[in-house]
Order: C-alpha cells, then structure tokens, then sequence
C-alpha cells in the first residue's frame, strides 16, 4: 500500500512506533470533503488519497455518492454521504427522501443530522419519533447510519439524554459534530459519549481534527472513526490543509 512506502521513507526521523500508528489510524478515517463550493476535481483527488492510504471511508456531499462510488471501486473504501446537514431540522420526510436517494446513488454509510434545535428545547418525543422512521429503513438496506448531534453547542446533560435515546436504539455511531459549529470534536465529548452508550454503539469524532496527536488522543478517549478533510496530513506529517 501507498501509505506505507511514504512512512517507510520518514524512518530515519520518525519512531517505529509512531511508524506504526500512523500506519494504523488511516484505518479510522472517513477521508471528508463537505464544502459548499466543492468541485469534481476536489472528489476525484479525495477518492485517490482515501484508496491510495487505505482510509475507512470518503464523506462527501450528496450529489457527488454516485460519482464517489465510481471512484473507489473495487477498493475497500466506503462512501458516506450526510443526511440534513448541516443543520438537522429539515423534515423527517425530507430526510427519509435524501436517505433513499443516497442508497440508490450508492452510498455505503449515512450521517443523519440530528435535529439540533429538537435537542436544544428537549424535545425528546420529536426526536424519538424521527429515529423511529429513519432508522428501519437504513436498516431494511442494510447500510450503516451515524446520528450527529453537535456535542460543541450541547450541555452535559443534553449530551448523555442523545446518548440514551439513541444507543438504546442501536444505531451504530454516535458523531460529535458537524464540523461547521463553532466547537468539533473534543477528548471530552468522547470521553462523555463512552461512558453513556452502550458498548455496540460506536463512536465517531469530527471537526477541528487536523494532527496526528489530536487525532490519535480521540481514537484513546473512545472514537473508533474520525471525519477529517486533513487525513493525508494526520498519517504523514505533512502541514494541514482543509477545513472540516
């Protein structure tokens, strides 16, 4: 693989066990690019580099699964795609639409946008009710769903009542943020989402991860996935360049 002929070359200066996890943690990484402004160009490269260091996923705009799909195949990368994003309080109609669309076009994972403002006032019968039809039907296609909740604008208690509703449900990741929030992810947030959610729901952090040791002090805290736009910089060394 790609990636480990690039760290095989940064020996001489690295430690082999930083080798080794860098070689690692490219394996917890939904490769993402969710920009307003995104271009095909910005896909096709975003698709190379995910094949290319072996990351776990692409994240990307719904518009760009089918094309996404195209790119990575015959790889094991993933293609997700979001759900109601970034926001979260479109219709649960519209959503169960955007998530049908996304099955078709090919997206393997979806991250569903949870109604933050359903949050903010406790409106935990809406909430409940929307996981109640989104979630059957990503499980009759048996695609993976993450919920985001945007732990960076929660308060402790809002976090662990998410951690509740949804872990009891069974979905299979609880995501920290957006990463368009003025707070991403943070070791606390995942540390707070390990003690809550029950042990087959996992973790995925996101927003403002852009260096290897953030990165890697997430993955210690709990998360299992990470959504970053500075992969490439996370598992070389390289400076960072993105914004997600």
């Amino acid at each position: 693989m790609v990636v480990e002929k690039n760290i095989k070359l940064a020996t001489v200066e690295m430690p082999s066990n930083l080798i080794f996890l860098l070689m690692t943690l490219n394996a917890y990484i939904d490769h993402t690019i969710l920009k307003p402004t995104t271009l095909v160009a910005d896909i096709e490269k975003l698709c190379a580099e995910a094949v290319e260091y072996g990351f776990a996923a692409v994240c990307v705009p719904p518009n760009f699964v089918k094309t996404a799909k195209a790119l990575v195949g015959g790889s094991s990368v993933k293609v997700a795609t979001v759900i109601g994003f970034p926001f979260g309080y479109s219709a649960v109609e519209s959503k169960i639409a955007e998530i049908i669309l996304a099955v078709v076009d090919g997206a393997d994972e979806l991250d569903v946008v949870a109604n933050i403002s359903a949050i903010k006032n406790g409106d935990w019968t809406y909430l409940a009710n929307e996981l109640g039809h989104i979630l059957p039907i990503i499980r009759s296609k048996e695609k993976v769903m993450k919920v985001i909740i945007e732990s960076g604008i929660l308060t402790n208690d809002e976090i662990i009542k998410c951690c509740e509703l949804y872990g009891i449900a069974g979905i299979d990741y609880l995501k920290t943020s957006t990463g368009y929030a003025e707070k991403g992810a943070t070791i606390e947030a995942v540390q707070l989402f390990k003690a809550h959610l029950p042990s087959n729901v996992q973790i995925k952090a996101s927003g403002g991860i852009r260096d290897y040791a953030f990165a890697s002090a997430l993955v210690a805290a709990g998360a299992t996935r990470l959504g970053c736009s500075a992969s490439v910089a996370i598992v070389t060394g390289a400076p960072a360049t993105g914004n997600y």
